[in-house]
């Protein structure tokens, strides 16, 4: 189930879900495109979803993922109608989803939801701000390890589908340094690449070959609920 969800009371729980319908979202799957309303706000369950950055050529790099510990509805939360950003499903899978103007209208009643998502806005900045040093500063193939040990954090099982053009989004790189850092991750066994599906292999091997910024992105996330 959603982190942010299932930390509700149950009393929030029940007004937000007469609105929340469980949807399965394809690969690939647009959920909003940059600058025109954000028509719904989506849960993730077992889907992990992708923002993208696009340039005039229609160039796009991944700026964050979303999955099962937060939402899609930040800029809506924050009052806005849309965003530069386009949202899509990168990993197929389940989600709840709210009509936005609903999800407006009600987050001023619901003030347990309101501190969630004020601290999940908080590690999700955090997140991108280590993405933007970690592309910076460390090798493809580090890189690499951390966004698929993230992912794997997000999934179901240690198999998910991932095409190599959405792995070059995610590490704002061309299609062929992705199957040559593909390939030097599964000739070491760490995981196993074929046909647009990994599988992970050996977790402690892939924690090694990832730098630091898997456990300080990590580290945040699993503080995002408060001790009670």
């Amino acid at each position: 189930m959603n982190t942010l969800l299932s930390a509700l009371p149950g009393d929030e729980y029940d007004r937000l879900s007469e609105n929340l319908e469980t949807v399965a979202l394809a690969t690939g799957q647009v959920l909003y495109e940059p600058d025109e309303p954000i028509s719904h706000v989506y849960f993730p369950e077992t889907a992990v979803l992708s923002l993208l950055a696009m340039d005039d050529s229609g160039s796009a790099a991944e700026v964050g993922t979303i999955g099962n510990e937060g939402t899609s509805g930040l800029p809506v939360f924050h009052g806005m109608e849309s965003t530069p950003q386009q949202c899509l499903s990168q990993v197929p899978g389940e989600a709840r989803r709210l009509p936005g103007t609903v999800f407006s209208t009600q987050i001023h009643q619901l003030p347990a939801l309101q501190a969630l998502l004020h601290r999940y806005a908080h590690c999700f900045f955090n997140d991108v701000a280590q993405s933007v040093a970690c592309n910076q500063l460390h090798s493809i193939e580090q890189r690499c390890a951390r966004w698929l040990l993230m992912t794997h954090d997000r999934v179901v099982g240690n198999e998910f589908t991932l095409t190599q053009e959405f792995l070059s989004y995610m590490l704002g790189t061309r299609r062929a340094s992705v199957s040559v850092v593909a390939k030097r991750l599964q000739q070491q066994k760490f995981i196993r690449y074929s046909r647009g599906s990994i599988k992970v292999t050996d977790r402690d091997g892939l924690e090694n070959s990832a730098c630091a910024c898997y456990r300080i992105t990590r580290a945040a996330y699993d503080e995002l609920i408060p001790s009670k």
